[in-house]
């Protein structure tokens, strides 16, 4: 016999019981200051995981109970972000950040003398994510990733109480990506590892190990059990909602939502009053309860870094303004060179271990000969070392007053040490490589660089299984990965039948990389990722690349004298040749798409200006290159058109000194629809 449908008041009950621990959550998690007691909050919550119980029909998915975490995953699903999650550049000196505030007021036109409005707030040290509510519901929670496509890590995010389900408003947006930081505390960190260590289990280097790890467990139930927290301060695509004028009246609009956000932050007016905020954050970095790396200074306001716009995959409005390197004491044990992709030597030393702000340091790089001999660095030498960024460790100088005299100087060795090749040292250059073709070292970095997340991107792939597959022969060539079948992967160590499939499927399912992404993937010297895209838009397909002219290669903004003719020389390399023929019978890249509107701009060159009514400067260009056109930074002879709105500064100037044609946004819209005639 079926169950009747719950009754009305049973509906409202249970609606008003989710609302009434939503709100206490908020209070609890975010605002730190509950207003009933544990036991009165149990009460709650198990009335309405009864109500729930007796009946399934009313469920939400908004549920506080789904808190608890759900049935364990097999893998995170790929999630593709409306709007991509850009990286931001550093400031790691008064001076930087000082230069990227003259930037700033040349993006915007500013006057040299003006002032600029900057929200500055903490830089937390933690998992960047991406937060997808419609109207008003928590449908997508992903993380970084490659800025492009990160996991779908919505179940985990739902377990994590200060984030709300749904948002505290009467009228939410129809869509909104609202970004942020997921953290660890750092007394929650020290007692993680504790009942790691009691249990025989990993413990982690960092709490921003710990909770990125915390926050990718494909059980659930595991990420409820860590008491991870979320700040916000972000926004990616925005759909039915008319977004706040600043970035101060948005983090404001955050907290109204019941979205926590950080309580350290200031509209500063100029560069004085950042530096003044820089020094007080730094006076209280040690007291924090959770570890942050620097602060991060945007133009307040959302025009502004509109109209500042962006270089490579950062914004031109934004930047990290990072705190020294945290420094310590060690000994170096012994000096080893490690052999990169372009047979690169690279000397490292081997240290006493030592914990360098929360990661335990035992390698740190010392960058070549020249550094070596600079701060005459020796084997048995005790030193000073930093994280370099709070990432990269490096020996920074020599504490000379502790030798002893029986420290050995180092060179480095004129064979590979990997291969026994002979190493050589090019005129002009400091780093010293190796000249085998054949060499494993080299093989096991380009195979690395090829299937990283910004290249080709197969996941899984790390570097123990590179390893694994050069030792072991299976690898000898790039397009040996292409090959592999379920016998040679299950016979290597720590593989099951599982395992393997899983690695040869997504070995498979990068078959059909973006055409820049297998260019950057090659590891061409000085080739990155922003070249890469360069490349690939020019040249459409990779055929017509590999047949490129220096002088072809010096048309495009961007490429040098000595990275067009590191491209052309990769292309004519017999060896590369061969190898680049194999990998395109395995790998069909996917071209750029060509322009989707009629090319009545074509080879038409604009420049961009001042505040449009209704276009924002990235959608102008869009409908410019979509439409065959090209986009400039400055106004020269070059110019064709100059596309202004409110506020247009310097570049309407000089257009009219050039006598270049001037358009506001309706005419620029009669050109598209009308042509050039």
């Amino acid at each position: 016999m079926a169950k009747k449908d719950p009754d009305k008041s049973v509906e409202k009950h249970y609606q008003k019981l989710i609302t009434e621990i939503e709100q206490h959550d908020y209070q609890y998690y975010v605002m730190d200051d509950p207003t009933i007691t544990d036991a009165e909050y149990d009460k709650l919550f198990k009335a309405l995981q009864k109500i729930e119980a007796e009946n399934p029909s009313l469920v939400s998915e908004n549920s506080p109970t789904h808190r608890v975490g759900g049935k364990a995953l097999d893998s995170f699903p790929k999630s593709r972000h409306v709007v991509p999650m850009l990286s931001l550049a550093n400031a790691l000196e008064p001076e930087e950040f000082i230069a990227f505030d003259e930037r700033a007021h040349r993006f915007i036109e500013a006057k040299p003398e003006a002032r600029l409005e900057y929200f500055a707030e903490l830089k937390f040290d933690g998992l960047s994510i991406n937060l997808t509510y419609e109207d008003g519901v928590l449908v997508r929670a992903a993380t970084r990733g490659d800025g492009e496509v990160g996991e779908d890590v919505t179940q985990n995010i739902k377990t994590i109480r200060s984030i709300p389900l749904r948002l505290n408003t009467k009228n939410p947006p129809r869509r909104i990506e609202v970004r942020g930081e997921v953290i660890l505390f750092i007394k929650d960190f020290e007692r993680l590892n504790r009942e790691q260590a009691d249990k025989d289990e990993k413990t982690f280097a960092n709490p921003r190990n710990a909770a990125a790890g915390s926050l990718r467990q494909l059980d659930s139930k595991i990420t409820a059990s860590r008491p991870l927290k979320a700040f916000f301060y972000g926004v990616g695509a925005v759909e039915g909602f008319t977004m706040p004028k600043t970035i101060a009246e948005y983090e404001d609009t955050l907290k109204d939502w019941g979205l926590p956000v950080g309580k350290h932050h200031k509209i500063c007016k100029g560069s004085d009053d950042v530096l003044k905020f820089y020094k007080q954050i730094e006076g209280i970095r040690e007291d924090l309860p959770f570890e942050i790396d620097g602060i991060v200074v945007k133009l307040n306001a959302f025009s502004q870094q509109e109209t500042a716009g962006f270089v490579a995959r950062s914004p031109r409005g934004m930047v990290a303004f990072k705190y020294p390197p945290k420094k310590t004491y060690t000994m170096v044990e012994d000096i080893q060179v490690q052999v990169g992709r372009t047979g690169a030597l690279t000397p490292v030393a081997i240290v006493t271990p030592v914990s360098v702000g929360g990661v335990v340091v035992r390698r740190a790089t010392l960058h070549n000969q020249d550094e070596i001999d600079r701060k005459d660095i020796r084997i048995g030498d005790h030193v000073v070392i930093q994280r370099a960024g709070d990432v990269i460790p490096e020996v920074v100088e020599v504490l000379k007053n502790k030798r002893r005299g029986d420290e050995r100087r180092f060179k480095i060795p004129v064979k590979c040490p990997v291969c026994g090749s002979e190493a050589v040292r090019e005129k002009n250059e400091a780093v010293t490589r190796c000249t085998g073709r054949n060499c494993t070292a080299k093989l096991k970095e380009r195979v690395k660089h090829f299937v990283q997340k910004d290249a080709i991107n197969v996941e899984g792939l790390g570097d123990k299984i590179v390893d694994l597959l050069v030792d072991k022969a299976l690898v000898k060539k790039l397009p040996d990965l292409f090959d592999l079948e379920f016998d040679d992967v299950r016979t290597l160590e720590g593989f099951a039948d599982k395992s393997t499939h899983k690695l040869l499927n997504a070995i498979d399912g990068a078959r059909n990389p973006e055409l820049y992404r297998l260019i950057y993937g090659l590891g061409i010297r000085h080739v990155g990722e922003a070249t890469a895209k360069l490349l690939a838009q020019k040249f459409k397909s990779m055929n017509k690349l590999a047949t490129t002219t220096v002088e072809e290669l010096h048309e495009i903004d961007g490429v040098g004298e000595e990275m067009a003719g590191s491209i052309v020389e990769f292309f004519e390399d017999r060896n590369q040749q061969k190898e680049l023929s194999l990998l395109l019978d395995r790998v069909t890249p996917i071209e750029p798409k060509a322009a989707t509107g009629p090319q009545v701009l074509l080879g038409k060159v604009f420049v961009l200006t001042g505040t449009l009514p209704t276009l924002g400067r990235s959608d102008a260009t869009k409908l410019i290159e979509e439409h065959g056109g090209k986009v400039s930074g400055s106004v020269s002879k070059k110019t064709d058109f100059v596309l202004a709105g409110e506020e247009a500064g310097s570049k309407l100037d000089k257009a009219r000194e050039l006598n270049v044609r001037v358009l506001d946004e309706n005419e620029f819209k009669k050109l598209l629809q009308k042509g050039l005639s």
